[in-house]
Formats: C-alpha cells, sequence, structure tokens
C-alpha cells in the first residue's frame, strides 16, 4: 500500500492533485526527518507548502527546503488548480 506521506515527486503530486491551493501555494504533509520531508516512514509528520510559481518547498517557518524544477510554473508545470478551472 502506498504512504503519501513518504516524501517523493510522486507522492507530492498525489497530495496536490486533490489538494485544495490557497494563498498561491498548497500545503501538504510528509514524514519528517531533521525538519526536512524523509524519503521513509518516521513517528514525526510535518506541514510543508509547496508554491508552484517557483518551485519551492517550504516548511512551517517559511524557510526553503527544496527546490522542484518539475513543479516550477515559470519552467512549464501547470498546477492541478488551472487544470480544473479550464
Amino acid at each position: 500500500m502506498d504512504d503519501i506521506f513518504i516524501y517523493s515527486e510522486e507522492n507530492l503530486l498525489k497530495q496536490i492533485d486533490s489538494g485544495a491551493y490557497e494563498l498561491g501555494y498548497y500545503k501538504v504533509r510528509f514524514y519528517t526527518e531533521k525538519g526536512r520531508p524523509a524519503e521513509k516512514k518516521t513517528d514525526t509528520i510535518s506541514y510543508f507548502y509547496l508554491y508552484p510559481s517557483g518551485g519551492a518547498l517550504r516548511d512551517e517557518k517559511m524557510n526553503i527546503v527544496h527546490y522542484i524544477p518539475k513543479f516550477d510554473t515559470y519552467r512549464g508545470f501547470v498546477p492541478p488548480y488551472k487544470k480544473r478551472s479550464t
């Protein structure tokens, strides 16, 4: 069974596909290790914020933890909210 809280680009896309786009970002959750999204199951799940306008994944303090070119609208990414509104 897939665990969407394990950090991967695929799980990030799954979460934003079903998530709400508010104030310019998607709120997502991942297992956390040392304040960063973890690629394995841990005891802690934290919120992160994906800003498609720039492809930045930020932590709860708004620090950039990852830049993901694949999710950058300036590099051609079309966010799910734009697909739904057409």
